[in-house]
C-alpha cells in the first residue's frame, strides 16, 4: 500500500486525497485552518466529474513529523501555494517528512522556476513537477467544490533525469487507479508556460489588480473598454515570447488563443464560484494571505532578463502584484 503524504489540504489537495485513497493508498493530510473540521467530518466532495456527496476521512495532522523509520513516505503531494524564495521555505517546513532517498516530491502547483529550491533542498528525491487542471474552491472548511475539467500533467525535474522513472510510473498508476486523468511528459516546462498564459495573464493577477469579482478582466462592454482585453493578450505574448526564448517554439500565439477560449469556456459548480469570486488570488487578499506573485510573474520576468527578452506589460503586472501583496501583508500584520 502506497504511503502518501498531502502538504497543503485546500481544495486541489483534497481532491487528491480522495482519489488516492480511491485507489487504494494511505494518505495522510496537512492541514491548517481547516484542521479541527476535517480532524472530526473527514472532507466532502461535491463533483461535477467524479460525482457528489462524496466523503473521505483520510488521517491528519496540523504540522509536518518524520514518519516512523520503517515507514517512509512514497510519496508527498505538495499541493500548498508557491512561495519561491519565501522564509521560511516551503521545503524547509515539508522536510522532516523526506526521510528516505526513495520518497518522491510531486509539486502540483503553479507557476513557473519553482521546482529548483526543492532540487536544491532534496538532490537525492526524485522530484516531479506537476502542473494541474481542476476548478475546484473550498467555501467552508472540508467541504469542496470541484468543477467539469480534472488532468494532471506531470514530468521529473529535471528534464534529463532518468532516476524518477520508477516513482513517477508507480505516481501514474496511483492516480489511475484512483480515476484521475494524468498525463506524464519527457519535459513538463512547455505544459507550465503553456498554463502560465492563462495563470499570470487573465484569472490571477489581472483580476485582482482590476479589483473586480468577475470572470475574468474582460468587461461587458468591451467595445467601450478595450484596454482590458489588449493588456492580458499583451501579457500572453509576452510570455510567448519568454518561452520560446527558452526553447519551446511550440508556445505560439495559437496556443494563447486556446488557453484564454478554454478557460473562459469552463463550466460547472465550482467554476461559476471561481468567477464568482474572481479567482484564487483575489480570495488570497480578501483573506490576507500571501499572493503567489513570484511564481506567477517575477520568476517569468527574471527568466526574460537572461533571455533579453522585453517584458513592459509583465513588468508593470509585477510592480503593481508586489505592491498590492506588501499592502495586504501590512494590513494584517498590525
Amino acid at each position: 500500500m502506497a504511503r502518501v503524504l498531502i502538504f497543503g489540504a485546500g481544495a486541489i489537495g483534497s481532491v487528491y486525497a480522495w482519489v488516492l485513497t480511491r485507489a487504494g493508498a494511505q494518505v495522510t493530510c496537512v492541514c491548517r485552518s481547516n484542521y479541527e473540521h476535517v480532524r472530526e467530518h473527514g472532507f466532502q466532495l461535491d463533483s461535477d466529474v467524479f460525482g457528489h456527496a462524496l466523503r473521505v476521512r483520510p488521517h491528519v495532522v496540523d504540522h509536518v513529523a518524520a514518519p516512523p523509520v520503517d515507514a517512509p513516505w512514497d510519496f508527498i503531494l505538495v499541493c500548498s501555494k508557491a512561495f519561491p524564495g519565501a522564509e521560511p521555505s516551503t521545503p524547509s517546513l515539508v522536510a522532516p517528512a523526506v526521510a528516505s532517498p526513495r520518497t518522491a516530491v510531486v509539486l502540483v502547483q503553479n507557476g513557473i522556476g519553482i521546482e529548483q529550491e526543492w532540487h536544491d533542498a532534496f538532490p537525492r528525491n526524485p522530484i516531479l513537477s506537476g502542473v494541474v487542471y481542476l476548478p475546484a474552491t473550498q467555501p467552508s472548511p472540508g467541504c469542496v467544490r470541484m468543477g467539469n475539467l480534472e488532468r494532471l500533467e506531470v514530468g521529473a525535474f529535471p528534464a534529463t533525469s532518468v532516476a524518477e522513472a520508477t516513482q513517477l510510473g508507480e505516481f501514474m498508476e496511483l492516480v489511475q487507479r484512483g480515476g484521475a486523468t494524468i498525463l506524464v511528459y519527457d519535459d513538463i516546462q512547455p505544459r507550465r508556460w503553456s498554463k502560465m498564459l492563462v495563470n499570470a495573464a487573465t484569472w490571477d493577477p489581472a483580476v485582482v489588480l482590476a479589483a473586480v469579482a468577475a470572470a475574468s478582466p474582460f468587461p461587458p462592454d468591451q467595445q467601450q473598454q478595450s484596454y482590458g482585453p489588449d493588456f492580458v493578450w499583451n501579457v500572453m505574448q509576452e510570455i510567448v515570447k519568454i518561452a520560446q526564448a527558452c526553447g519551446y517554439a511550440e508556445i505560439t500565439d495559437d496556443e494563447a488563443r486556446h488557453q484564454l477560449a478554454r478557460a473562459q469556456s469552463q463550466t460547472g459548480s465550482a467554476a461559476e464560484a471561481m468567477r464568482a469570486g474572481g479567482g484564487s488570488m483575489l480570495a488570497d487578499v480578501k483573506a490576507g494571505r500571501p499572493l503567489e506573485v513570484e511564481a506567477l510573474v517575477g520568476n517569468a520576468i527574471k527568466i526574460a532578463e537572461q533571455k533579453g527578452v522585453a517584458t513592459p506589460n509583465l513588468d508593470a503586472l509585477y510592480a503593481l502584484a508586489k505592491g498590492l501583496d506588501k499592502g495586504v501583508e501590512r494590513r494584517h500584520s498590525v
